[in-house]
């Protein structure tokens, strides 16, 4: 017995698979972020409905859906900031015709997609390889860190990721995710690599680790991140870095093996 190929406008069951959180954004977009440790966020989009990625970010998609790629806005200057970025210069549009459509996106590396139901104007800063997909609503832009030891030594350099509502955008974390909501000038300290977003009213400065004892044996970096409240803050515990390290010993050696 075989399974029928769904027509345009066809409503797709969902995947046997466990449902993590569901929603519906601001264009009237509705979705489901299914899996455990490698997730998917499935859209569903009413007719003229669109939704935006980064280019090679969807995973399947109903027929009915139109893609369209082309380059991001933002003239000389925002081409300027994706070239010293290593950020994609295309964007992916993805809208719904003839009925409903879905569409899917994918991580690619385990851990947690997170849903951010923006309002106006409301921003939210994460690290550079977040960002997953996002109702046509949102404004995706570059953010780079004012002070130069976070920029130099913060982890994901001076750039960062900034979103902007109103609509819902989703951006993929690594690892399991801590949240922490920090009062008036309560700091934590933490590993650069394991800072994955936090709220604009957040300051992130990175100070060099003190003692001698600790710069050479404490076995975590020359830096660590300070981040100080007010605001809200997401932590990752296993950071694609440090998966790379954990790993790099077992990876067969060309120079061993010639």
């Amino acid at each position: 017995m075989t399974t029928p190929t769904p027509s345009p406008g066809q409503r797709l069951d969902l995947p046997d698979a466990p449902v993590i959180a569901q929603g519906k954004g601001v264009t009237g977009m509705e979705y489901k972020i299914i899996g455990t440790t490698l997730q998917a966020a499935i859209l569903e989009l009413d007719p003229g409905e669109t939704v935006y990625s980064e280019s090679g970010g969807m995973a399947w998609m109903t027929v009915n859906i139109d893609m369209k790629t082309s380059g991001r806005g933002g003239g000389l200057g925002g081409a300027f900031k994706r070239a010293v970025s290593g950020e994609s210069l295309f964007l992916v549009e993805y809208t719904s015709l003839n009925g409903k459509g879905t569409v899917a996106f994918a991580s690619d590396f385990p851990g947690k997609i997170v849903p951010l139901n923006l309002a106006q104007g409301q921003q939210m800063i994460c690290q550079k390889t977040a960002f997953l997909c996002a109702e046509k609503t949102v404004e995706l832009d570059i953010h780079f860190r004012r002070k130069l030891g976070a920029g130099f030594f913060g982890g994901e350099g001076f750039i960062m990721q900034k979103l902007t509502g109103p609509g819902v955008a989703f951006v993929c974390l690594d690892g399991e995710i801590v949240e922490y909501v920090l009062g008036p000038n309560q700091a934590l300290k933490v590993d650069t690599g394991h800072v994955a977003m936090y709220e604009p009213s957040v300051s992130f400065d990175v100070e060099m680790v003190k003692g001698f004892s600790n710069i050479f044996f404490g076995g975590e970096g020359l830096f660590l991140a300070t981040l100080r409240g007010p605001g809200k803050i997401w932590l990752q515990t296993m950071p694609t870095s440090n998966l790379a390290r954990a790993i790099q010993p077992y990876l067969p050696n060309k120079s061993s093996s010639s």
